[in-house]
């Protein structure tokens, strides 16, 4: 392939969840395959400053700063070219990239499933993440019946949409799971209309979880998911793990984040957004 044009980057990530992040304005032919290619782990783009090479998706960013609080559009394209609907730690990207632009400490996120907001302290970012729901018709099951603790390809899991649909099992131990050995067939199970990410979860010993998440359109474990982070707590109060609105602990990989399910109102994701470095990235590509 022959390149024919380039753009300014900046690579952001949030407990290990990396994006790389493309002003709007900044024109941008085909998202799809600009994400397939850059966000390669193998061949897409190297920067010195981060530990990974290529990325869990692109964070597609248009600001309007006229409002106040400052708006960001957030569009986010994954690893296997599909725009994904919510993105938790996306979503701290996007509102840490906004606030370095505006100077606020709150930032409204406007994202495929609905407008969040976002209020910054430092490098730790705090999302409303929208209600939980367990409803078929959310998730979405081909059942009019809701997943819960149910067997789902030899897994028992519970399905729940913070976003964006998550089968959650609670196991023993995270690490005693082969994720990418069973999870691809849960996640494409016929019960999932739209597919699924597939969240494991284990109890941390001190009142939190530890988590891993396959998620859909990386099609792949992340070291972080921000939605998967607020599945576990859904579930977990779903089932009667936990109970109460105090913030849980939830630790994926890549770090901690801080997780509050309310019994009414919106769930909160914080943890924190860290800029790794910028450059330029083609953008149109050509058979030679």
């Amino acid at each position: 392939m022959s390149v024919l044009n380039t753009i300014p980057f900046e690579k952001f990530h949030g407990t290990g969840n990396d994006f790389f992040v493309v002003d709007a304005e900044d024109p941008v032919p085909d998202r799809p395959t600009f994400a397939r290619i850059h966000c390669d782990r193998e061949r897409g783009i190297e920067l010195p400053e981060s530990t990974r090479r290529g990325a869990d998706g692109v964070l597609f960013l248009a600001l309007e700063s006229q409002y106040d609080p400052p708006r960001v559009v957030m569009t986010l394209v994954q690893p296997d070219g599909s725009v994904a609907a919510m993105c938790g730690n996306g979503a701290r990207v996007a509102a840490a990239w906004a606030a370095d632009r505006t100077g606020s400490d709150v930032v409204m996120i406007d994202t495929p499933a609905g407008t969040r907001r976002a209020t910054l302290d430092g490098d730790d970012v705090t999302v409303e993440m929208g209600v939980p729901s367990f409803h078929p018709r959310d998730v979405p099951l081909e059942s009019d019946d809701e997943l819960v603790e149910a067997e789902v390809e030899g897994l028992t899991v519970t399905a729940v949409n913070t976003g964006v649909p998550h089968a959650v099992a609670f196991v023993d131990d995270v690490d005693d799971v082969d994720l990418e050995e069973i999870a691809p067939s849960i996640r494409h199970a016929p019960r999932f209309t739209n597919g699924t990410n597939v969240t494991l979860a284990s109890p941390d010993g001190d009142g939190g979880f530890r988590q891993r998440t396959f998620e859909r359109g990386v099609e792949g474990e992340t070291q972080s998911c921000g939605t998967g982070a607020v599945a576990v707590v859904a579930a977990a109060k779903r089932l009667g793990h936990i109970s109460g609105d105090d913030p849980v602990r939830v630790s994926p990989p890549g770090g901690t984040l801080s997780v509050t399910v309310p019994d009414k109102g919106s769930a909160l994701l914080g943890g924190p957004a860290v800029y790794e470095g910028d450059g330029e990235a083609d953008t149109v590509f050509r058979d030679r």
